[in-house]
């Protein structure tokens, strides 16, 4: 039986590959996805990482209190501390440091990977005894030696096209500063080479921008040998000023690191496991309709093993380990086109200034047991069905020369189970039309229901086939001979041509649901984003970490064009729940800039202790106006009950909270800082975009967006949505596509005779391709209308949680989408039938009528 199920291997090799690839193409997005999350996983690590290599313990002093100017008061860590440390036993090197951030532009004055909040790092570049700095060698140039000069790393000068001598623009966290780049140097800091950008500048410089004169913002300890790193660190910290610094071991460090790279990679293997689950899904299909046909077509062959002694047993793992092998083959290319995915992953899912970083590929076990287990358990699985049918036909029935019509009682079965899982998950759906919300068990709900919808169409498509087939047959019926021939033969085998289409109604049907949702979700947006903005222009900081200094602020009061600029003070407010956003907001910034529509109460009201919220976080927190919610502002210390002054529905501009700006900007992360600036002006003429620019000098910190782009920002996730959605769309196309083109290949096979007794009755060779492509037709008409009506439905019923979470939304129809949509459908049956038409024809009535 073996020989036998390798000889079948090779007799069949041309039609297995087509499930080859089907299979190969899940697989690749399966091991992809975790390769891909692996190497995210790595480089986030190296991104966020301080390399700890030579470091056991670090020395850092802890949080002082504010000082009148908004800076931190000088803490320890000075020239005395450091001469300290180093001669404390066990101390073998003490390295002090001065990290920063600041963010640069590259040569053409573009902000240089300004949306990479880890990747902008700065420091001291201090020289030992020796005149260089053991961290930072040298490629090109010489060290900064005072307040006017600066050295990048080789990566962040080819990225930004700098050269030695070039004038640098850059920014910590207020002014645009200019400084002469004097210098390039190498790093081995897996921040940086992960995709970040270093700036260097001379000590003096940088204790100024980051510290304080003569102070230092940590310093690094080497142990002596024979020394353990906690038994330093004990030693340290038994030296230290127990309220003032504290010393840390670099493997504490690297756990804390540990759990940060976690929360941050956590979500980048969703969207492309989703394409993995969504093309294994389809392509199970292609797996089980082609097992079932090769079945068919092999049942002599079947029958005579069965007469010379082979039982049910043996003909079934006969069936089941050539599934193991091609499963295998799967598995193996599979897993080789899954690197190219994950290679090119990061740049599908980042682009510019937003792509993730970058590192090396991490192949671990992972990938490579999902690769297998994903190839062959789906294939084994996909062929278990058509195993059995194999085992249970008998030497006498399978030695009949007609072909068997299906159990009458099996369709009856598949009915009524169909029905029941239609009426279902039609009234799961239905039910959730009252949803007020997206809630977590909503979404669930949702899900679940359209899971079992999907069931249900897949269930009744052989029962739907023959009345739709045939009421699409009038259309196909006026091309003639070839069109009602084309008809039969789609309705010859129902279960056959349902099991081809549904490929496409699954991809179809989630693709039209996705358009639909997104579709009508980005319009609501839009009017929400559009209806909550008075302001002509915005100009914001890219964090809530940094601030526009004051003196661009005036500068940009003082354009010309400019009729009010109202400043804005971001943080964020700790709930005990969760983080939500607040603005920090003046009155007559809210009255001009802010189209707020309040569900009841005000903003004139808001004061120290008085806040104003946004429906969703009142319905989070059930909350309404009068009332109390304990809350935690920025850095303040303790929770605190404040009153709730009024409700206003949700606004991106607004975000989730109003505050008195007084109040957030004393309490920021940044005390006294500003955020944002609406701007009022006289209209876009009057003020340009580059006129803003220059008022803020070019900041590379700071965004200068006018209504149109924030409206595209506000609605910016649909458009990732619409990118996954056109993915699972081609994923659908391909998989169906191989399905067709494998059903009507071996249907060809099977109608050898049929199409020679065609030919000897006078049809030519046009008309026999015209019947194989109206044929396929036919089959893809019939799983895209099944895709929409159900796609539709789900969309409609869906969409009211959608209705729940954004007050502006309403259904609305993608008809451009929609109709493109159908048109790639159907032109992917047409074109799949190229082949196996071209073959039809080809066969002459002689060779027809011989074939046995």
């Amino acid at each position: 039986m073996l020989r036998t199920a390798l000889r079948n291997l090779l007799a069949h090799k041309a039609r297995l590959a087509m499930t080859v690839l089907a299979v190969c193409l899940g697989v690749a997005f399966v091991s992809g996805t975790l390769v891909f999350a692996d190497s995210t996983a790595a480089a986030h690590r190296a991104a966020v990482s301080k390399t700890f290599a030579g470091i056991d313990v670090t020395v850092t002093e802890k949080a002082p209190g504010p000082a009148t100017d908004g800076r931190p008061r000088a803490g320890v860590l000075d020239d005395t501390l450091v001469t300290e440390l180093a001669r404390v036993p066990g101390v073998a090197a003490a390295r002090p440091s001065v990290d920063g951030s600041a963010v640069l532009n590259a040569a053409d004055g573009s902000p240089l990977r300004a949306d990479r909040a880890w990747s902008h790092l700065a420091g001291a570049y201090i020289p030992g005894r020796d005149g260089k700095d053991s961290r930072y060698p040298l490629a090109e140039g010489s060290a900064p030696a005072n307040g006017g000069e600066i050295a990048v790393d080789r990566g962040t000068a080819a990225a930004g096209r700098l050269r030695i001598g070039d004038t640098v623009t850059l920014a910590t966290d207020g002014p645009v500063m200019t400084k002469r780049l004097v210098g390039i140097v190498i790093t081995d800091d897996t921040r940086v080479t992960a995709g970040g950008t270093l700036a260097l500048f001379d000590k003096t410089t940088a204790q100024q921008l980051f510290s304080a004169p003569g102070h230092y913002t940590g310093v690094d300890l080497t142990a002596a040998p024979g020394t353990t790193a906690s038994e330093l660190a004990d030693r340290v910290t038994a030296m230290l000023p127990a309220d003032r610094a504290e010393a840390t071991t670099g493997q504490a460090q690297a756990a804390q690191q540990a759990v940060l790279v976690d929360t941050l990679t956590r979500g980048y293997e969703k969207v492309p496991m989703v394409f993995a689950g969504v093309s294994l899904f389809i392509g199970s299909f292609l797996i089980v309709n082609t097992f079932t046909m090769l079945v068919k077509r092999r049942t002599r062959e079947t029958a005579l093993l069965r007469a010379v002694g082979a039982s049910r047993r043996q003909v079934s793992r006969s069936v089941l380990l050539e599934a193991l092998a091609v499963g295998l083959a799967a598995s193996v290319a599979g897993f080789l086109l899954g690197l190219g995915i994950a290679a090119m992953l990061p740049h599908v899912l980042g682009g510019g200034d937003s792509a993730l970083p970058t590192g090396p590929l991490v192949i671990g076990p992972r990938p490579v047991a999902a690769a297998l287990g994903a190839g062959v358990g789906v294939t084994v699985l996909a062929a278990w069905l058509p195993s059995r049918l194999a085992a249970r036909t008998s030497p006498m029935e399978a030695m009949r020369t007609a072909e068997q019509p299906p159990v009458a009682q099996r369709f009856r079965l598949r009915g009524a189970v169909g029905l029941a899982l239609l009426v279902l998950g039609a009234s799961w759906l239905v039910s959730l039309s009252g949803a007020q919300d997206a809630s977590e068990e909503n979404l669930r709900d949702a899900m679940a229901g359209c899971g079992l919808f999907a069931a249900a169409l897949i269930m009744l498509a052989p029962l739907l086939a023959a009345p739709v087939i045939r009421l699409t047959g009038r259309l196909t019926g006026r091309l003639g001979v070839t069109g009602r021939l084309a008809r039969e033969n789609a309705l010859r085998d129902p279960r056959r041509t349902a099991a081809t289409a549904a490929t496409l109604l699954i991809s179809t049907g989630l693709v039209t649901g996705l358009a639909v949702i997104g579709h009508s979700t980005g319009q609501a947006l839009d009017r929400r984003a559009a209806a909550g903005l008075g302001a002509d222009y915005v100009v914001s900081t890219r964090s809530t970490t940094t601030g526009i200094d004051p003196g661009a602020v005036r500068r940009l009061a003082d354009t010309p064009g400019v009729r009010a600029a109202h400043p804005i003070t971001d943080s964020t407010l700790f709930t005990g729940s969760g983080v939500r956003r607040i603005s920090g907001v003046d009155p007559a910034a809210v009255r001009d800039t802010m189209k707020l529509d309040f569900v009841s109460g005000s903003a004139e009201e808001l004061a120290p202790g008085r806040i104003a919220i946004s429906t969703s976080t009142a319905r989070e927190h059930g909350v309404t106006t009068g009332g109390l919610l304990n809350v935690r502002l920025g850095r303040a210390g303790q929770f605190t009950a404040y009153r709730v002054v009024g409700v206003y529905k949700d606004n991106p501009v607004a975000r989730d909270t109003l505050g008195s700006r007084a109040e957030v900007a004393a309490n920021s992360f940044l005390p006294g800082s500003v955020q944002r600036v609406l701007l009022r002006t006289d209209g876009p003429a009057a003020a340009p975009e580059t006129r803003l620019r220059t008022a803020v000098g070019n900041n590379p910190l700071l965004t200068v967006q006018d209504r149109d782009q924030l409206v595209r920002e506000a609605a910016g996730t649909m458009g990732d949505l619409l990118h996954v959605m056109y993915g699972m769309l081609g994923i659908g196309v391909v998989i169906s596509a191989l399905g067709i083109v494998n059903t009507l290949a071996m249907s060809v096979a099977e109608r050898t005779r049929e199409i020679g007794a065609l030919r000897a009755l006078g049809m030519d060779r046009a008309g026999i391709r015209r019947m194989i492509r109206v044929e396929a037709l036919t089959v893809t008409g019939f799983g895209t209308l099944l895709g929409l009506a159900g796609g539709l439905f789900a969309a409609w019923a869906v969409g009211s949680l959608a209705n729940g979470a954004i007050d502006q939304y309403t259904l609305a129809l993608p008809w451009g989408t929609l109709l493109l949509v159908c048109l790639l459908s159907l032109a992917t049956g047409v074109l799949a039938a190229a082949v196996p038409a071209r073959r039809a024809a080809a066969l002459s009535p002689l060779e027809a009528a011989a074939h046995a």
